[in-house]
């Protein structure tokens, strides 16, 4: 693990630094160039294309090259503005929490143009400074907490800074010799956080490719080989949950596609239950909950296990059920939902037209007719119990993933301000 204390030392003054100046940033840049709004198809530019960055492609300090769409042919000729080796680009109109985001571009990307939405920086001639750094600089929560008070327009919708606002921005700036030292320093994190996003992103294909083989009976444990897989209703195997809360005083959820049980008050910032609270149905560690609300990512509904707390409570339109016997892997089949294998069967019965609550019209006697594969129990655990340790170990990596970036975060807001000094510079 990288120790936050290498190379550094504390500096307990409240000013910065006396070898310190406090410049604007119209010292290091002297414009800012944008691209054009141009028409794009819903798809990215694949190699050889032309696309257009979405606002999306800059977040706080990375730059995200995969988000941007096809450039229709009749506007390829109005694009214009490609992200270079060495500039920032900056958001100039975004949500609250985004506008004035900027990332450090590491190369050119001559097949992508910016839109209107995004600066890029053009450097002051004949003035020294790391670029790497001042791009450090721009991404730090106290540059971001004064961009956003720049900002005007609707609080809940997006924002805008203009070019000379940004530009009058305070830059506290260090020795050319410290900034570079700084920007080495906050490399080290990034290229371990790179590491670390590779990491996840292999382990989770590691796991899809798992859950196709495994859950499908592709791929059979030695001991189970020639063992044929039933079919058979859900209704068979799982019967729905009627307890409802009552008097009772159990946390109410929600179901987030991709994600799983949310609290309201976590989604939300409050209970929405209302009225409908005592209606609500009471759910237990083990027990299953189906939301028919369509998505990108489930467009037939997903499912969830109930796994972090002993009791929950979830709307009453959504379909909750549990194992009838012991002779069932809960585990094994919530992979199943995961992987949205349930879809296949459940278009069966989802009939057409649009309800006034945006959920899929199923009723919940189709829903227990769907079939499921059930294989013997002992292969039902085995496979969950792979699958269940490849989620462990993405887990214990997307914690070391988190506790790099709150690291990298609190350095930046140290080094940048000169509140921590790195040292023999």
């Amino acid at each position: 693990m990288i120790s936050p204390e290498d190379g550094c030392v504390q500096v307990t003054a409240h000013n910065i630094p006396a070898s310190w100046s406090c410049l604007r940033l119209s010292h290091f840049i002297a414009n800012l160039d944008s691209g054009v709004s141009v028409n794009g198809n819903g798809r990215p530019a694949a190699e050889g294309e032309q696309g257009v960055l979405k606002v999306s492609s800059v977040t706080l300090g990375y730059f995200n090259p995969r988000e941007n769409k096809l450039i229709k042919d009749e506007d390829i000729k109005r694009s214009k503005t490609s992200p270079k080796t060495g500039a920032i680009i900056i958001s100039r109109s975004n949500t609250p929490s985004l506008v004035g985001a900027s990332a450090f571009i590491d190369k050119d990307y001559p097949n992508l143009f910016l839109p209107d939405k995004l600066w890029q920086t053009v450097y002051c001639k004949n003035v020294s400074f790391s670029k790497k750094w001042l791009a450090y600089y721009l991404a730090c929560e106290y540059v971001r907490f004064k961009l956003t008070s720049f900002a005007t327009g609707s609080s809940s919708s997006m924002c805008n800074i203009t070019k000379s606002e940004l530009l009058s921005l305070p830059v506290y700036t260090p020795p050319l010799s410290e900034q570079k030292a700084i920007a080495d320093i906050l490399s080290t994190w990034d290229r371990a956080i790179e590491k670390t996003e590779a990491l996840i992103a292999a382990k989770e294909r590691r796991k899809k490719g798992l859950m196709q083989q495994l859950l499908t009976g592709r791929v059979r444990f030695g001991e189970f080989a020639g063992q044929e897989w039933q079919e058979k209703p859900l209704g068979a195997l799982f019967e729905e949950v009627k307890d409802v809360v009552g008097e009772k005083d159990i946390p109410p959820y929600s179901i987030s596609a991709g994600i799983g049980f949310v609290s309201q008050r976590e989604k939300w910032g409050k209970d929405i239950a209302g009225r409908q609270y005592s209606k609500y149905t009471h759910l237990r560690k083990g027990e299953f909950a189906y939301n028919k609300g369509n998505s990108k990512r489930y467009q037939c509904g997903c499912a969830y296990l109930v796994r972090e707390s002993d009791e929950i409570s979830v709307p009453n339109v959504f379909i909750s059920f549990r194992k009838k016997h012991n002779n069932i892997c809960a585990d094994f089949y919530e992979h199943f939902f995961i992987a949205n294998y349930h879809s296949r069967e459940l278009k069966k019965y989802i009939t057409s037209g649009a309800r006034s609550d945006g959920l899929l019209n199923l009723n919940k006697k189709d829903f227990f007719k769907i079939l499921v594969p059930c294989p013997l129990y002992a292969e039902q655990k085995a496979i969950a119990d792979v699958l269940n340790k490849s989620v462990a170990e993405i887990e214990a990596h997307q914690k070391q993933l988190s506790a790099l970036k709150e690291q990298k975060k609190g350095l930046m807001q140290q080094l940048l301000t000169g509140k921590m000094r790195v040292k023999g510079v």
